[in-house]
């Protein structure tokens, strides 16, 4: 954090106490100004009811309103207020300001306490005029008994402007007592720091390694001792201070240059060096650790139980550390203890490696060789079976031995199959982010009409439709090819997985600045918990059925990544036992909206034509 100068603590000091004094005393002088004058005018409208009220005479209520109106409306005139006249039941029989009738003002406050036998005050708003207003009632008795009461008012907005002007006036004072203040606040804070701030540029300049300068010795005796140990101070470590810049400035090029993260604390756990690479590893900021405890700078507590292990260890120790977060990271550790010239313990350095990637590329290769060996494992046993079978002379038997080859050849399509599907997934993820990958704008429709033509076949096999919703306008940037065969294993899964008879709906249209191409099934679903493996590498939702429908378990990775060749991305949504619902989408090319936009304005036209 930046320093602030003596004089800029000193000064905004006086000065916030200034401001303080002045805010509070206007504060203050403005409300019980306020005060005074909200008294004065409830006064005023009290002296006015009372002068109402002392000439309505004794009849007083509905019957005589039409005696009593034309007299409040006089005196309403005269004094510029709003008269009111209510009887014992909180109706409204004059009002000099409203049209009658009126809601019931029983339920007013200034009502309610003249009710009483008192005077009543309210400030609020009124529904009636609209506007904010100042109430006084009071009781208008009539033979000892409380028969009604006599309401004046005043609109608060002549208040409000008074008060606006005194507020004005107060703040015009302020302003200028508080410059006034200021300037005598920042002479005296000069005057403090004066001293002050010659020592920090002669503490400035030693620290450049002007260590012959020497500094003026001030009047204050506390600052002239101060200033002679300086002088002697600079005279004592000029070399040293050299030796330490030199050997700190290399040890920090060397720590900056390592791509290693590179952490040490001493034996409190208090961090005592950094690098750059160590502070973005954990996600902290390189200078604001220095000298905060380990518990502060390191949450994972895996890491933090491993600096403690190598404090204490009397050899080089290791082990993997993962840092659970978004996304989780393996970090390689390898932790020595710090002793001084005597053997005993200072601190601890930890160097800190991040494997997460090779980490994860070992998993994808482990599973990898794990699936395949698994896949081919499968037909391999299965010929070799039915080839050992016909050699312990199955083969005599003419039936047996052509059931038993078929079998075998379909086992081999099925290998012939997951070979093709692992040469055309490689091919893909070779041109994955490589800039020569030809996209160019053509129709969607005519990649969707293709696809569906190639599953007809299968698809009338087993009496399934395919029906097509796409604009033929409708244009993205592709490689036809390529989501030609995205569409095509899309189609043939919908096909696999639904029953017999069932629809499948194809669609493509523009959405959120993206064209979506959607292939919806009525088939079994995929269960919610399968959702987030379904376009991994031979992931199967039903093992059994997906080999017996002779699925290699690699088609929707291949269309993994065949949209990311595109720069799109892929999604499902399933609900188990209703079918599910894959949408292919791809960035719209700014013609793409633009012929879209003049599409659904055409359509617009037309509509507003009929």
């Amino acid at each position: 954090m930046k320093k602030r100068r003596l004089l800029w603590q000193l000064y905004p000091s006086y000065l916030l106490i200034t401001l303080a004094s002045l805010v509070g005393v206007g504060w203050f002088a403005s409300h019980s100004l306020e005060q005074f004058y909200v008294a004065q005018v409830s006064g005023e409208l009290t002296k006015q009811a009372r002068v109402v009220d002392s000439v309505l005479g004794d009849d007083f209520g509905p019957q005589a309103a039409a005696r009593l109106r034309p007299l409040c409306e006089s005196i309403a005139r005269d004094t510029q207020t709003r008269i009111s006249l209510i009887d014992a039941a909180g109706e409204v029989f004059v009002d000099t300001d409203a049209a009658l009738p009126l809601a019931n003002h029983s339920d007013r406050p200034e009502v309610i306490e003249a009710m009483t036998g008192r005077t009543g005050i309210s400030k609020r708003y009124s529904t009636t005029v609209e506007r904010g207003m100042m109430y006084v009632a009071l009781p208008a008795e009539r033979g000892g008994k409380i028969v009604g009461v006599v309401r004046a008012a005043v609109s608060l907005a002549s208040v409000d402007a008074h008060m606006n002007t005194l507020r004005v006036q107060i703040a015009t004072g302020g302003v200028a007592i508080a410059a006034l203040m200021a300037l005598v606040s920042l002479a005296i804070s000069q005057r403090i720091s004066r001293p002050l701030e010659e020592m920090r540029i002669a503490a400035e300049r030693f620290a450049r390694g002007e260590l012959g300068y020497k500094m003026l010795v001030p009047d204050s005796a506390e600052m002239a001792d101060l200033a002679v140990t300086l002088n002697e101070m600079s005279r004592q470590l000029e070399e040293r201070i050299r030796t330490i810049v030199r050997q700190r400035n290399e040890q920090e090029a060397v720590l900056a240059s390592m791509v290693e993260g590179v952490l040490a604390v001493d034996v409190q756990q208090r961090v005592i060096s950094v690098n750059r690479a160590a502070a973005q590893l954990l996600e902290s900021d390189q200078a604001a650790v220095l000298g905060r405890g380990l518990h502060e700078v390191i949450r994972n507590v895996d890491l933090r139980r491993f600096v403690s292990q190598a404090l204490v260890s009397n050899e080089p120790i290791e082990s993997d550390v993962v840092l659970h977060g978004e996304p989780p990271r393996v970090l390689q550790a390898h932790g020595t203890s710090l002793r001084d010239a005597h053997g005993s313990g200072v601190g601890a350095v930890i160097v800190l490696n991040d494997i997460t990637n090779f980490r994860r590329l070992e998993n994808i290769r482990r599973d990898f060789v794990a699936n395949v060996s698994h896949e081919l494992k499968t037909p391999i046993t299965s010929i070799k079976g039915f080839v050992e079978t016909l050699l312990d002379g199955a083969i005599a038997n003419p039936q047996d031995a052509e059931r038993f080859l078929r079998i075998i050849a379909k086992q081999a399509d099925r290998l012939h199959s997951i070979i093709d599907d692992l040469l055309c997934l490689s091919k893909i993820e070779q041109s994955e982010g490589a800039e020569d990958i030809e996209l160019e704008t053509s129709r969607v429709r005519d990649v969707l009409e293709s696809a569906i033509a190639s599953c007809q076949p299968q698809a009338a096999d087993r009496r399934i439709d395919i029906d097509l919703a796409c604009d033929p306008n409708l244009t993205a940037r592709m490689n036809a090819p390529l989501l030609d065969q995205a569409v095509v294993n899309l189609l043939v899964n919908a096909v696999k997985y639904s029953e017999p008879a069932a629809k499948v709906h194809v669609s493509a249209a523009l959405a959120g600045g993206e064209v979506v191409i959607s292939v919806k099934d009525t088939g079994c679903g995929i269960p919610a918990e399968e959702l987030s493996r379904i376009f991994e590498r031979f992931h199967r939702v039903d093992k059994a059925r997906s080999r017996k429908l002779g699925g290699t378990g690699l088609g929707l990775s291949i269309v993994k990544h065949i949209v990311n060749v595109h720069r799109g991305r892929v999604t499902v949504e399933s609900t188990l036992g209703k079918g599910s619902t894959f949408s292919i989408r791809l960035p719209a090319g700014s013609d793409t909206a633009s012929r879209h936009g003049a599409n659904t304005l055409a359509a617009a036209a037309s509509l507003a034509g009929r």
